[in-house]
């Protein structure tokens, strides 16, 4: 048996002589007198460690200057990291009722949590596994030896296991999960949440095959447990996404000033918004051809800008998102309209359209709070258009937003007119949750129907909702 240790971690290495079948790792006890069993027929490590508890604040900047500093600086994501391991994941395992939750990582095509846990840098696979004690979470990683030094000076798991290529983390793993589990055993396989299906075929069947009959049975899928860790944001996290945000909404009043009436196209528009990312050292929020999407003419979704010339009269919608050291992202929507020669203001219906689809953002920003549910706020909003004429309209209010434009979370949708309801439709929301959500206007045009979307981002609070950055009041005019 060879012993690594740095105060933090102590790792023992497993070699192709143990026998991984007889491995018994024990988690850390809650008392003041801690002990080391190894008393090992093949001599392998019980390795234990209080978790390092480690908190972090932010407050948002309030200039663009210190945007782009924020933008620039050092990336926050390893202490957020464990901040969200440290303070989220126990009361998130506890309310998915699974005792243990095990993730495989590998390099290329690595598990989407890959970066959430720490093993984003696996080679060879690793295993990194948390149990649940109580209130709190006991994490360890099953490395090669190749990437165990890394892991050592990260200290984000509370023990790391060396394992012998010849013998291999995952069947290293599975032992500890038989031997050391009585509970539920939740891996990343889902079919109705993505970023809970990281796990390959192959890595599913060897590692059910390696588990013992009672933990094979134990085996459920880890949806449940990610739906609850990541659909709560940190308020250092609700921090950046702000900043982020103040200047996503920034750049596309810039985007608009730019507009020449006739000459500008819907794909100039973008080219400025892509210039000003590459500049700020941003990447896309979404598929990079669909951000930004920039629509002077009828509705066309999720689609990339067009070399349509902007004409006077036109509304035009920038729908636009930006991701902020490699994790946070934005999406917001600004609108605009091109005055006709002689206007100085919107034609009067074109002025109701943007007041009916403004103040239905506004009623589901006023419906959002713990303990409401996403097809309360989708029927708030869309109750209110269907009063003021808007034609249906058949996307949903809104969506979570954090680490994907559509993130982890209730859908605030599941009021449409002949369309059932997503199961998250019937989630309740909570305080840290983060959402992207619109007033809508829909209404015929030549061509097509165009659709107001007022899209804003906010954060639920104690007791409601709050903007993460102003929301558009008016119209951006365009002369």
């Amino acid at each position: 048996m060879h012993f690594v240790g740095n105060g933090n971690i102590i790792q023992s290495l497993i070699t192709a002589d143990s026998d991984p079948i007889l491995f018994h790792l024990k988690p850390p006890k809650m008392t003041s007198n801690l002990k080391l069993n190894l008393s090992f027929s093949t001599a392998l490590l019980l390795f234990i460690l209080i978790p390092v508890f480690i908190s972090s604040g932010c407050t948002p900047p309030e200039n663009q200057q210190e945007s782009a500093r924020l933008f620039d600086g050092p990336n926050p994501w390893p202490e957020i990291r464990q901040e969200r391991i440290t303070t989220l994941l126990a009361p998130a395992m506890e309310r998915a009722g699974v005792e243990a939750w095990a993730v495989v990582c590998r390099s290329n095509n690595n598990d989407p949590l890959a970066a959430h846990v720490g093993c984003e840098n696996a080679v060879a696979p690793a295993v990194f596994a948390f149990q649940l004690h109580g209130d709190q979470v006991f994490s360890l990683a099953f490395t090669p030896p190749g990437e165990a030094a890394a892991l050592q000076e990260l200290a984000l798991q509370d023990s790391v296991v060396v394992v012998d290529y010849n013998v291999g983390a995952i069947r290293a793993a599975a032992a500890w999960l038989s031997r050391s589990t009585s509970g539920p055993i939740a891996l990343n396989f889902s079919e109705n949440n993505a970023f809970a299906d990281g796990l390959s075929h192959t890595q599913f069947n060897r590692l059910r095959e390696l588990l013992s009959p009672s933990a094979r049975a134990r085996m459920v899928s880890s949806e449940e447990l990610v739906y609850e860790w990541l659909s709560v944001k940190l308020p250092a996290e609700v921090a950046i996404m702000a900043e982020a945000a103040a200047v996503t909404a920034q750049w596309q009043h810039e985007a608009y000033a730019q507009v020449v009436p006739g000459v500008s196209t819907d794909r100039d528009i973008a080219d400025f918004l892509k210039a000003k990312m590459r500049e700020a050292g941003v990447t896309d929020a979404w598929a990079p051809d669909q951000n930004p999407l920039v629509n002077s003419g009828p509705d066309r979704g999720h689609a990339h800008a067009t070399d349509r010339v902007i004409q006077h009269g036109d509304v035009i919608q920038i729908d636009f998102g930006i991701r902020v050291y490699d994790r946070w992202v934005t999406d917001i929507q600004r609108f605009a309209y091109v005055l006709q020669p002689g206007e100085t203001e919107p034609p009067a219906h074109i002025q109701r359209y943007w007041e009916v689809a403004r103040e239905g953002n506004r009623r589901a920003l006023a419906t959002m709070r713990p303990g409401a549910t996403g097809l309360e706020v989708d029927v708030a909003q869309r109750e209110w258009l269907r009063e003021n004429g808007s034609l249906e309209v058949f996307w949903s209010t809104g969506h979570p937003v954090g680490y994907q434009a559509h993130d982890v979370g209730p859908n605030l949708g599941g009021g449409q007119l002949d369309r059932e309801p997503s199961p998250f439709a019937f989630r309740e929301l909570r305080e840290g949750m983060v959402f992207a959500f619109d007033g809508f206007y829909k209404w015929d045009i030549e061509g097509g129907t165009k659709t107001i979307s007022v899209e804003e981002m906010a954060v639920v609070t104690a007791d409601g909702a709050e903007y993460l950055t102003p929301p558009q009041e008016e119209l951006i005019l365009i002369p």
